[in-house]
């Protein structure tokens, strides 16, 4: 094992972070021959808890884990990264509107794109998990000049995994059985779960459900509204299954996809399939496993699927306005 990948992971002290990083040292997104370096950041206050983490990593006596870091600055963290995971944002407090949200975030990429641009590794990749993702990822894209648009993805992993549970436990399958789950658009409540071009042990995911009133209805709202259900059961928001969707979400970068079992990624738009163009959204990927992504082309779309995605791309159009005056980099 000669090669070293390093790895930067905002927000690393936090309940995703935690989660995450063991995965990482794991060799969890390039595989079991690359030893890898940590480049952990957090804000100043929360830096004697990342200390913490720090020294359980270290404990934890990963083979493949070279180094660990600890900054609270982006420069320092994100220095040479080949990866950026960034999973910090601010959450959404009691009263605050969905604008003030992404001012409050954009605030936070502006500043991590720009640090990206200036110290990251000549070929980074950049992963988005830190709500609201997509746009989050929009403000960093745009934010770091001279790193093009297409090494920014934004996590939208943790909903086809989503997809394929549930698609699964109704045709009484594995879930490792459910191919080519499709996420359009957003990482919210409007995103789309589109199960038209899924099979479930090799046939067509309609037909092994058998219950188009369920796929309408109960399937998208239970995909759609999972965080919030999960955050009233356990009073807290998903944590390690968006450090494993984020942990997916990477090593499809790493690791060849074709069109047999494609990557939901949340991507920069070039139009595709009446998109708007230039928003972050959720599309089906091939990878060719270096980094690169490819949007599947030639997929028909239902009336059905276009007016469920139309409302998804409104919002994404409707949250890029919001924050365009961040855009400008």
């Amino acid at each position: 094992m000669t090669q070293v990948k390093r790895v930067a992971v905002t927000g690393a002290a936090g309940q995703i972070g935690y989660s995450l990083l063991p995965m990482l040292a794991e060799g969890g997104v390039f595989g079991p021959d690359v030893e890898i370096a940590l480049q952990l950041l957090e804000v100043t206050p929360v830096l004697p808890a990342l200390e913490g983490v720090r020294m359980e990593l270290e404990d934890c006596a990963f083979p493949l884990l070279r180094s660990v870091s600890c900054s609270d600055d982006p420069k320092v963290a994100f220095k040479d990264a080949d990866l950026c995971m960034l999973v910090g944002s601010k959450p959404r407090g009691p009263g605050m509107e969905r604008q003030d949200l992404l001012q409050d975030n954009g605030k936070i990429f502006i500043g991590q794109g720009q640090a990206i641009a200036e110290t990251a590794g000549p070929d980074v990749r950049v992963v988005v998990v830190g709500n609201p993702c997509n746009t989050n990822c929009l403000i960093a894209m745009h934010n770091a000049k001279g790193v093009p648009a297409d090494r920014f993805t934004a996590m939208t992993r943790l909903d086809q995994n989503r997809a394929k549970a549930q698609l699964a436990n109704k045709a009484g399958k594995h879930w490792s059985e459910i191919r080519n789950v499709t996420i359009w658009g957003n990482h919210s409540n409007t995103q789309y779960p589109d199960w038209h071009h899924a099979t479930i042990a090799g046939q067509a995911a309609a037909a092994a459900v058998n219950d188009d009133a369920w796929l309408k209805g109960e399937f998208l709202k239970t995909v759609q509204e999972r965080g919030k259900a999960i955050i009233n059961a356990r009073g807290k928001s998903s944590a390690m299954s968006a450090a494993k969707a984020a942990c997916d979400h990477a090593r499809s970068l790493y690791t060849p996809t074709t069109a047999d079992d494609w990557a939901s990624l949340c991507v920069v738009s070039d139009g595709s399939y009446g998109t708007p163009e230039g928003i972050i959204s959720g599309f089906p990927c091939t990878t060719d496993g270096n980094g690169n992504w490819s949007i599947v082309q030639g997929l028909e779309m239902n009336d059905f699927s276009k007016e469920k995605a139309g409302i998804t791309w409104a919002e994404l159009e409707d949250e890029r306005s919001m924050v365009k005056d961040l855009l400008n980099g």
